[in-house]
């Protein structure tokens, strides 16, 4: 889709129209004017609709909020944006408003499925829409600009995601002019609550019961207790009386799971529990040892070894200045993997036990998800996390949960059906529960209702179908987690068809037969775990029973309701069908192995040929060099003897020494008269001649050897015409070119050429480089360090520094990451969890030199 920004000619509203009423609410009204800013209907089929994704929008109505255009309400919700679950604050009265706006046929929706194959929803305003938006006054659409342009500017802010927080920017924000700045949907606030830990009865097996925290109610309603809600005009419609919150998840537990957490809690020990922790002691033989002071305390209720545990855990982290939370849960844990964390709420700010607004309670829904990922993953085992990162590719702390709230009363009680009334009340639930999916009598003073998120009972007889109700989120908690199995399969099939495509890259790519390896090594385990988590799914379903019916009125219907049985049988059906997905994706990791020995046996086939080739080559030429050896030695020996004749030829030739006066009697004397003497003149003057030239030869060859090569294997991107601007300013001796199908190998040699700066010594570079796909593959530098400078000369180190800082500084290397795109999911996430951390740094520093000046 298009992101551009639209041209003034495209919105509406610029124009002057007849005013008048729309029929619409002013909050509806500058919504769908909103969405028009966004949107845009091709004219012709040559041009692109332009459409606006459902959470950007999400992010553009919180902004109107927090700058009072939009008078809404809003609450954190569960959301997952590009494979990351995050919270993000959700205005559903807004959301409400999109869906009538659909229903007038205003705005259209599109559904389209992401990289991640999860449902996109985007909206554009329809032809009766732009129509109507001719008659919404000006001071409406004004309204919106306020917040929708850059300021002082007609630019669009658009929303964009970076893996950690989502940020405002306008079109020109790279530019010191454009607008850029982090929007806060994705900070969710706190309130002052106090809570006991709570577990159904059902759940427990004998044991002391919970303790209570009502004597500290008052607390939370202290005059130093506050909250950090950005919002202080909220609307509360629904209230609750004695309320209890369950959270359930499942977490893959087998019976020697069991057996090991009541290990690590200490159940079997004389006095059990104590404080836990999840980090890892590197020195367990150590003295002592340092560890934060926000740890969870545990006391231990009731355990079986291999079936179950039981405990309370009272969370001591840190909250902001004024935020005071007695957080105590009650956890329940069993070999079939559900996971049961239950809270009673004893007062939240000022209001004690009763008259809890659900505006607050989805503010303590947050804290209870966020705080019980970290209380079970302290006590599970690191096999368990790691299993669990899987599935929840690196991001389990956020992973999604299902919430089951119980009251004893609910203010107003209504019918269901007054309930669902795609309004006020409606939206309510939905803070809590996320988008109602139906509401239910199940007698004449209890209600249910279900949502996508959870389910809310609330009636005087509600806590008498825990048993029900417990039984249900067993069941509801494994298919959430099998949707989450299911969407990692088609990942992890994505992952491999990644790494399918990337084996065609092997002839040319000299990194990717390394990189295609690694990513099958990572797979495989991937496999493999998903197939041990499988086994827990399946196992876990032989366990879980489906209770009896009750025999009472109430019981009935709820039981009829809740659908227990068919759901169960659904799941099975559900994890004996994702096994055909495990094996699909074990036997194409198969034929991707053997494609992979296949391209590195037809690499090994070509390098034997090459070495093969080279060495003829090099066996030829020993041979030529042998015969050219043999022959300048017999050449240097007869060189030497005509040297040394010519020189005793000037002594006796034409006129020679002989013939004066005082050379006379020698010559006779020593000469003539003695038949061998001169001879033998003649052989040692040879000999000393020979013995001459051979050191002088030795001296030069010595220096000759002097040679330091150094060899890089670089295997780098680059710019090849930074390259060719690089070979331009030197002196070529050498240039080979290869042309291999899909590759073009240049190889090409040069001289260095002031020697000052080599030490004394030019020395000569051999680069081998692809020219089609802008590798840098090899650089052979030949130094002779006997002709430099003795004070001066390089070493191989300084040799490789030089010749790389030389490369760096004509930005030689494309430092773009093209792998990016082929990495696997869970290497995607690291990545952009360090990002997220180094971004937050950044903005952690920026807020800090923005609170010093003010101060």
């Amino acid at each position: 889709m298009n992101d551009e920004d639209p041209s003034d000619s495209d919105t509406i509203g610029d124009e002057s129209s007849d005013e008048e009423d729309t029929g619409l609410t002013d909050n509806q009204n500058r919504l769908l004017y909103l969405i028009n800013l966004h949107t845009k209907k091709a004219s012709n089929r040559h041009e692109s609709d332009r459409w606006i994704r459902k959470q950007a929008l999400s992010v553009l109505v919180y902004e109107g909020i927090v700058a009072n255009v939009f008078d809404y309400d809003y609450a954190p919700q569960s959301a997952l944006v590009e494979n990351r679950r995050v919270w993000v604050n959700v205005s559903q009265e807004g959301q409400n408003d999109i869906e009538f706006l659909r229903e007038e046929e205003l705005v259209a929706a599109l559904q389209i499925s992401s990289r991640s194959y999860k449902p996109v929803i985007c909206y554009q305003v329809t032809e009766k829409g732009r129509e109507l938006l001719r008659h919404v006054p000006r001071r409406e659409k004004e309204a919106v600009h306020e917040f929708a342009y850059s300021k002082g500017s007609r630019e669009l802010l658009k929303a964009r995601w970076d893996g950690e927080y989502y940020w405002l920017k306008s079109s020109s924000s790279s530019s010191s002019s454009g607008e850029k700045r982090r929007s806060t949907i994705t900070d969710t606030e706190d309130v002052s609550y106090v809570s006991s830990a709570y577990v159904p009865q059902c759940l427990r097996y004998g044991g002391r019961p919970t303790m209570s925290n009502a004597h500290r109610a008052h607390e939370s309603g202290a005059v130093s207790a506050t909250d950090n809600i950005r919002d202080h005009d909220l609307d509360e419609v629904i209230t609750l009386n004695s309320v209890s919150i369950i959270v359930a998840e499942y977490v893959p537990f087998g019976a020697n799971q069991i057996v090991q957490l009541n290990n690590n809690v200490g159940s079997t020990e004389r006095v059990q529990g104590g404080f836990i922790s999840p980090a890892i002691d590197d020195d367990a033989a150590g003295t002592s040892m340092e560890m934060s002071p926000e740890l969870t305390s545990v006391e231990i209720l009731d355990y079986t070894l291999t079936n179950h545990i039981n405990f309370e855990a009272e969370i001591r982290f840190a909250e902001e200045t004024g935020v005071v939370q007695v957080e105590t849960f009650g956890v329940s844990l069993n070999a079939e993997g559900t996971c049961f964390y239950g809270m009673q709420i004893e007062a939240v700010m000022d209001r004690i036990k009763d008259n809890i607004s659900l505006d607050h309670l989805a503010r303590i829904l947050v804290d209870v998800q966020q705080d019980s990922s970290a209380i079970v993953d302290s006590v599970i085992s690191q096999y368990q996390r790691d299993l669990l990162n899987l599935i929840f590719i690196g991001d389990a702390p956020n992973r999604n949960k299902v919430n089951l709230i119980i009251a004893n009363e609910i203010t107003p009680h209504l019918t269901a059906e007054e309930y669902m009334d795609k309004g006020e009340y409606e939206n309510e639930f939905k803070q809590v529960i996320g988008d109602t999916k139906a509401a239910y009598d199940i007698s004449e003073h209890d209600t249910l209702v279900f949502g996508a998120h959870g389910l809310l009972v609330c009636g005087p007889n509600s806590r008498l179908h825990e048993p029900l109700l417990c039984a249900y989120l067993q069941f509801i908690t494994l298919d959430i987690f099998l949707q989450n199995y299911f969407a990692r399969m088609w990942i992890l099939n994505d992952d491999v068809q990644t790494t399918d495509r990337m084996i065609e890259t092997i002839d040319f790519d000299p990194t990717a037969l390394a990189r295609v390896r690694a990513r099958t090594c990572q797979l495989s385990k991937e496999i493999i775990q998903l197939d041990e988590i499988l086994g827990y799914l399946l196992e876990a379903l032989q366990m879980m029973e489906v209770p009896p019916e009750p025999p009472e009125q109430a019981g009935r219907s709820l039981y009829e309701r809740l659908e227990i049985a068919g759901m169960r049988n659904q799941l099975v059906r559900r994890t004996t069908d994702v096994k055909k997905n495990i094996v699909s994706a074990q036997r194409y990791l198969d034929v991707i192995r053997e494609r992979v020995n296949v391209a590195s046996e037809g690499k090994m086939v070509r390098l034997s040929e090459a070495s093969e080739e080279n060495t003829k080559r090099l066996c030829a030429l020993h041979v030529s060099n042998s015969d050219t050896v043999h022959s300048l030695q017999i050449l240097q020996i007869v060189f030497a003897g005509t040297i040394a004749f010519d020189f005793l030829d000037r002594i006796t030739g034409e006129w020679t020494v002989v013939d004066t006066l005082w050379m006379r009697n020698f010559v006779e004397a020593l000469i003539k008269e003695n038949m061998m003497v001169w001879f033998l003149i003649s052989m040692i003057a040879w000999v000393l001649t020979a013995l001459a030239l051979k050191r002088a030869l030795f001296v030069l060859n010595w220096r000759s050897r002097g040679l330091t090569t150094v060899k890089l294997r670089i295997n780098k991107r680059i710019h090849v015409d930074k390259l060719r601007e690089l070979l331009q300013t030197k002196v070529k001796s050498h240039e080979e070119k290869r042309f291999d199908h899909e590759k073009h190998i240049c190889k090409i040699t040069y001289d260095e050429l002031d020697p000052k700066e080599w030490g004394g010594v030019v020395p000569t570079v051999t680069l081998e480089y692809d020219e089609v796909n802008r590798f840098l593959l090899d650089v052979i530098v030949q130094y002779n360090r006997r002709k430099a400078n003795k004070n001066l000369v390089f070493n191989a180190e300084e040799l490789r520094e030089k010749l790389l800082k030389e490369m760096n500084e004509l930005n030689l290397f494309d430092d773009r990451d093209d792998y990016s795109a082929d990495a696997l999911a869970i290497d995607k996430r690291a990545k952009l969890e360090s990002r997220g951390k180094e971004l937050g740094d950044v903005t952690t520093d920026a807020l800090d030199n923005d609170n010093e000046e003010e101060l």
